[in-house]
């Protein structure tokens, strides 16, 4: 039986789709010059796999005669149509037809949740697209065949890569955080992902609200603890794998770094797969994925726009459209000083270089008695069996009885949580326990590496019993006692089978695929652990031996490069408002008025503000700053602290004499504040952002701008600022080259040049990185040490909490408090554990008895946790003790303890 609908026409009865209801119009304009976007919704009855009634919505915008190319939306596992609205409205705005609907079993649509079974969700797919052919307004390559693009998200993305495999009339596909093969997704190497599929059920409302074999085949599963061979056939009949020579269709994939359900080795599969069907492909790795992070929505849906303009309309400007570089890569580039939380930048290539490019040799050796690479909760006897070993020499240990406890990597399905986040920014929230895991470590890097890829490495396996399960992952190991970083908290998981044969088996590991920044001085450790949280382990106790056969390969892909942050404009026009605010300041000179004398017993005090007010602009009664005021002493480094709107800024410009109080006074060193008062020569200052030549270098920038102070070559001290800015080689170089991160450090040395007593830093760590932070942290702490004065400006609460020893607090204008940083933070080490539900008094009080806790009480969204100071005691190894509670944990972090504090000051306000 055909079961296409026929061109512009229903099928009769018999048919494989029935439309049951047509729901009303709905009409949104977004703008006045946007469209407005109708929605129409249906209900279409399904023939194939048992039938099914599936709601559907349309959209459209436009001159409804004129024809367009129709674009599929699928949803993600657990969601509806009703998740893809926006960006079907943004498409038909853009001149698409557009057809979404809630897959079999979810939202209004009946049926069992097949998993994309061909004959069931898949099937309704090419039923669809029957639909849309018969829409006069869809533009049609030939009769019963639309010019239709497909895309989704994990599910969704899942069924535009199946629906291009199996129906020869879509285009263009655009899969998002999605699977190839949903076999090695759920059982990596043969090892059952035990959390993630527990969590596919749950979500999907129960067993029984799936197709049985796939209730069966979990059940059996999760019972013995290893997939057998017909759940992998059942589950790999399911994915896009199965019809991958057939998917010839232009492809952009977009896939999560923060991602332990669908890693970034799911879309290479698929990456090298359709270009082997000679399609054009584009690779995209985004920050976030299913653990959380940022899923870069907007960015995303509009490259999606982009590739389905390239690929399915007629326009031939559009057949040019920019669908992006055949490779990029999200990368932390900076903290967005609002709120401290990371900021992205992309790096790109012009061919996707895979997961082993640029290939690099890294030589281990084995790791130290005791060494925890993650930390653990109360260490015991158990760390003894961690022997010294030299390069290659084999290390044992134990696979405990029941797999317990459980080392932990990431905490799959927690989402908002987002661990894997925390590793973009140097937090290392992972955990092996002694005895359950062999290292091998590398000499500390000899410079920067750029890990781009899956690191490899051979391996050989023993075991006491016939089958080994190991648990591999490579972390980034800083000087001193920093936490071990597990980049994007990933682990590859593998089943050595006959590991228990005479003599054992050599194994070769291919390690999760992350884009991480290894740097100088770091060492790589490998890991093998015998269990982990999110994976089912043997639960018979065993011995595993291993040692090394190989180096440790670790892909850089060379081709990939970071863009470098764009040149504001005031890079340009600066230098020219530098010279007019000359001219002006020379031709008001004469107007100035005479300075107060100086005040002798103020004579080496860097700051003393006092009754300082400035009144708005136009206004008799609203002032931007009332009654402020300070005292600074040498030595200090004051963090100045307030909301937008505080008066941060304001005090900061009448400081540095830009503009006039029109109350009080400000005395640098006992000399009054006046414009071009003399005593400004002792102050340095670095107010939104420095103007630099581009063309010439960081260095002869510095020079040229001392010169243009007339003051001689000899007090710029020029070599001491550039030390402790920490520029180096960079110098030398042209500032377009520079980074943002070092264009920030060249203009804190052009504040320093001259060594002021006061130096005055507003946001001086906007764009840059987490290690930038820190140095720029050291360069405040280290001016300051020479008996100099610090005040910085800064939105970010815990960067200055670490930075400052004393601070200022404004609200609406006025000083709330003042003071040293502990006084009015408060002491002791605090945590804040994030919950995804309430969770019983007796419970709290469990909490509240562990080892290392001194108190634990409730909070918004979860549990306050002080912990008493002892040797130990610390966030990661706090997190195995609360999953042993059976807490549902949802985030596990340091309290910010000045936030909470500068929250009380200014009643709740946002920073």
């Amino acid at each position: 039986m055909d079961l296409r609908l026929p061109k512009r026409g229903l099928l009769a009865a018999g048919a494989a789709l029935v439309v049951l209801v047509g729901a009303g119009t709905w009409t949104a304009v977004a703008s006045d010059d946007a469209p407005a976007v109708h929605r129409s919704d249906r209900v279409m009855e399904m023939k194939s796999a048992g039938g099914a009634k599936i709601d559907t919505s349309y959209f459209t915008a436009g001159d409804p005669s004129a024809e367009r190319p129709a674009v599929l939306i699928g949803h993600g596992f657990g969601g509806s149509k009703a998740d893809v609205r926006d960006q079907a409205e943004d498409l038909a705005r853009e001149g698409y037809a557009v057809l979404t609907w809630s897959a079999r079993g979810f939202g209004e649509s009946t049926g069992r949740i097949g998993l994309n079974d061909p004959k069931g969700e898949v099937a309704d797919v090419s039923r669809l697209i029957d639909w849309l052919a018969d829409r006069p307004e869809v533009e049609l390559d030939k009769d019963g065949d639309p010019r239709v693009g497909v895309t989704g998200a994990s599910y969704g993305g899942a069924i535009s890569l199946l629906a291009a495999g199996h129906d020869k009339r879509v285009d263009a596909i655009a899969p998002q955080i999605t699977y190839w093969n949903l076999s090695d997704a759920l059982f990596p190497h043969g090892v059952f992902k035990k959390l993630w599929a527990g969590l596919f059920i749950s979500t999907g409302g129960g067993c029984d609200r799936f197709e049985k074999q796939l209730c069966e085949m979990y059940d059996r599963v999760a019972v013995s603890g290893k997939p057998d061979d017909r759940a992998r056939e059942l589950l790999a009949g399911r994915s896009p794998s199965a019809v991958g020579d057939r998917i010839k269709v232009p492809a952009l994939i977009v896939q999560g770094q923060s991602d332990s359900l669908f890693p970034l080795g799911q879309a290479d599969a698929m990456a090298k797969a359709i270009r082997g069907n000679h399609a054009p492909v584009s690779v995209d790795w985004i920050s976030g994925g299913h653990d959380g992070g940022d899923r870069e929505t907007g960015r995303v849906n509009a490259r999606i726009g982009s590739w389905f303009d390239r690929y399915l309309k007629d326009d031939k400007s559009d057949k040019n459209a920019d669908t992006g570089p055949a490779f990029r890569v999200t990368r932390t580039g900076g903290i967005d000083s609002t709120d401290g939380a990371a900021t992205l930048r992309g790096a790109s290539a012009d061919r996707y270089p895979g997961l082993e490019s640029g290939l690099r040799k890294v030589p281990l050796t084995g790791s130290a008695p005791g060494m925890t690479p993650g930390g653990a909760f109360g260490q015991g006897a158990a760390g003894s069996e961690n022997r010294p070993a030299a390069a290659g020499r084999e290390q044992s240990f134990e696979n405990p009885a029941g797999a317990a406890p459980p080392a932990i990597s990431a905490l799959p399905g927690v989402g908002g949580g987002g661990l894997s986040q925390l590793s973009s920014l140097g937090v290392g929230v992972s955990l092996d326990f002694p005895g359950q895991y062999a290292a091998f470590e590398s000499a500390p890097l000899k410079d920067d590496v750029r890990l781009t890829g899956s690191p490899t490495v051979r391996v050989h396996v023993k075991s006491e019993s016939d089958d080994a399960v190991l648990f591999g992952k490579v972390y980034d190991v800083g000087p001193g006692d920093e936490q071990p970083v597990l980049p994007a908290q990933l682990v590859a998981p593998v089943r050595v089978e006959n590991a228990g044969a005479k003599g054992g088996k050599d194994v070769d590991l291919t390690l999760p695929a992350v884009d991480h920044d290894l740097q100088k001085g770091h060492r790589l450790r490998l890991v093998l652990s015998s269990t982990d949280l999110g994976y089912a382990s043997p639960a018979e106790p065993t011995t595993y031996t291993v040692s090394l056969k190989s180096d440790l390969s670790v892909p850089t892909a060379p081709g990939v490069k970071t863009a470098a942050a764009p040149l504001p404009a005031w890079v340009w026009w600066l230098p020219i408002t530098g010279v007019v605010i000359a001219l002006a300041l020379l031709l008001t000179a004469r107007r100035r008025t005479t300075a107060p004398a100086p005040d002798p017993q103020l004579a080496e005090v860097p700051l003393q503000i006092t009754d300082l007010s400035k009144r708005y602009a136009k206004s008799a009664d609203r002032y931007a700053v009332r009654d402020v005021s300070i005292r600074v002493e040498r030595g200090q480094v004051l963090g100045l602290l307030g909301p937008n709107g505080a008066g941060k800024t304001t005090t900061l410009r009448m400081l540095m004499g830009l503009i006039r109080p029109d109350a009080g006074e400000i005395r640098v060193f006992g000399q009054a504040i006046r414009p071009g008062a003399p005593v400004l020569s002792r102050v340095g200052a670095f107010v939104e952002g420095a103007g630099f030549l581009p063309h010439l270098s960081g260095r002869e920038n510095l020079e040229l701008y001392w010169k243009a102070t007339g003051r001689p070559a000899d007090d710029a001290h020029l070599d001491e600022a550039l030390e402790i800015a920490g520029l180096g080689d960079a110098l030398a170089r042209a500032v377009r080259t520079y980074s943002q991160g070092m264009r920030q450090r060249l203009a804190i040395a052009q504040a320093m040049l001259g060594l002021p007593d006061l130096l005055i830093l507003d946001e001086p760590t906007n764009g840059l990185d987490p290690p930038q932070i820190r140095e720029m942290r050291e360069v405040m702490i280290r001016y300051a040490e020479g008996g100099r004065t610090v005040i910085v400006s800064s939105h970010l609460l815990a960067e200055v909490e670490q930075s400052c020893t004393h601070l200022v607090v404004m609200d609406r204008g006025r000083l709330v408090q003042a003071g040293p940083v502990s006084e009015i933070v408060g002491s002791g080490d605090t945590l804040l554990v994030g919950l995804a539900a309430d969770i019983s008094d007796p419970l709290v009080d469990k909490v509240a008895a562990l080892p290392g806790v001194a108190s634990a009480v409730r909070a918004e969204g979860g549990l306050l946790v002080r912990l008493d100071g002892t040797d130990g005691a610390s966030a990661a190894r706090l997190l195995p003790e609360l999953v042993r509670l059976e807490l549902p944990v949802d985030a596990l972090g340091p309290h910010r303890r000045l936030e909470d504090a500068f929250l009380t000051l200014i009643g709740g306000d946002s920073a």
